[in-house]
């Protein structure tokens, strides 16, 4: 008789590998979910105000200057400054510097460390009084 040997004796021996094949078909399946979905998610959206460059600026504009302490100054084209104004004249003035032109442009300067309230409150008696043309001034920031 002949001797039939076996290896192992008769037991299977473990493989201590791991079987990358699934987790690689995982992970690509992954990827196609996220490169198909990403485009679709939208993020929040902040519509920011721009500072363009304008064609052309109305002729003499008038200009309220907000000073740091709070006064009020009226300014009309390249003039000098006048006297501090007080708040509730505000309107009545800028509306007889107008002469009656109300397409005459308003627009209000103030310093970067005024506060915003101030700027707020003279633009609010300005708009409340019927003047259309109100704005800001900005310096172009590069």
């Amino acid at each position: 008789m002949a001797a039939v040997s076996h290896r192992g004796g008769g037991r299977r021996r473990t493989i201590n590998e791991i079987n990358m094949v699934p987790f690689i078909d995982v992970m690509l399946v992954l990827l196609i979910i996220f490169m198909v979905s990403a485009p679709l998610i939208t993020t929040g959206v902040v519509d920011l105000p721009t500072v363009g460059k304008s064609s052309a600026q109305k002729p003499n504009p008038i200009f309220v200057v907000v000073r740091l302490d709070g006064t009020l100054r009226l300014k009309l084209g390249n003039k000098e400054e006048g006297q501090p104004v007080a708040l509730n004249k505000i309107a009545v003035l800028v509306q007889e510097m107008q002469n009656g032109k109300d397409e005459t442009p308003v627009v209000i300067s103030a310093d970067k460390n005024v506060k915003y309230e101030a700027v707020v409150n003279v633009m609010s008696k300005l708009q409340m009084s019927g003047i259309k043309h109100v704005a800001l001034m900005v310096k172009n920031g590069a």
